[in-house]
C-alpha cells in the first residue's frame, strides 16, 4: 500500500501533468494561429505584388488609344519564376481624373515668346485598377495606382480625356 506522503505526491504529479499537458496544447494552438496569420500576410502581399506587375505593364500603354470595349482585360503573373500562372489580375480601363494645361518652359522661349505662360501640351492624371487572384489560395486584393502623363494637344483631344 502507498503510505499518505507517496499518495499525496502522486496527487501532486499528476496535477502537475494535467497542468502541463494544458499549457502545451494551448501553446501548440496559439502558434498554430499564428503560422496562418503570418501565411495571409505573405499571401496577401504577394497579390499586391501581382497587382502592382500588372498596372507597371499597363503605365506603358499608348493612352491615346485606349478603347474601353477592350476592357476589363486580365493579366496572368507568375510571382515564383516557375512557369504556372500564380495571379490572374484583371484590369478595368484606365481613367482620366483630370487634365490641366502644362505651364510653359520657361527656359525654352526667347524674345516674343516669352511671355507665354502656358503651353499647348496638358499635364493629365490617370487611374489605374487591378484586382489580383489567385485561385489555389483564395488570396485576392484590389490595388489602385495614380499615374500623370504629359500629353500633347493632338494626343489630348484624342484621349479619353477630353469629352
Amino acid at each position: 500500500m502507498f503510505s499518505r506522503q507517496t499518495g499525496a505526491t502522486l496527487v501532486v504529479g499528476l496535477i502537475m501533468l494535467v497542468a502541463i499537458t494544458l499549457l502545451m496544447i494551448s501553446a501548440f494552438s496559439l502558434s498554430g494561429g499564428n503560422l496562418k496569420a503570418v501565411g495571409n500576410m505573405q499571401l496577401r502581399n504577394e497579390a499586391i505584388a501581382a497587382a502592382n506587375m500588372a498596372i507597371e505593364q499597363t503605365i506603358n500603354i499608348n493612352f491615346v488609344a485606349i478603347d474601353p470595349a477592350n476592357y476589363p482585360t486580365t493579366v496572368d503573373i507568375d510571382i515564383d519564376q516557375d512557369d504556372t500562372t500564380d495571379y490572374v489580375v484583371t484590369l478595368k480601363a484606365p481613367l482620366c481624373l483630370k487634365a490641366t494645361l502644362a505651364p510653359a518652359n520657361v527656359a525654352a522661349l526667347s524674345g516674343v515668346n516669352s511671355t507665354i505662360t502656358n503651353s499647348s501640351n496638358y499635364l493629365t492624371l490617370w487611374e489605374i485598377e487591378a484586382a489580383a487572384q489567385n485561385g489555389a489560395t483564395g488570396a485576392s486584393v484590389v490595388a489602385k495606382q495614380g499615374i500623370a502623363k504629359e500629353m500633347t494637344q493632338s494626343e489630348y483631344l484624342l484621349s479619353s480625356c477630353s469629352t
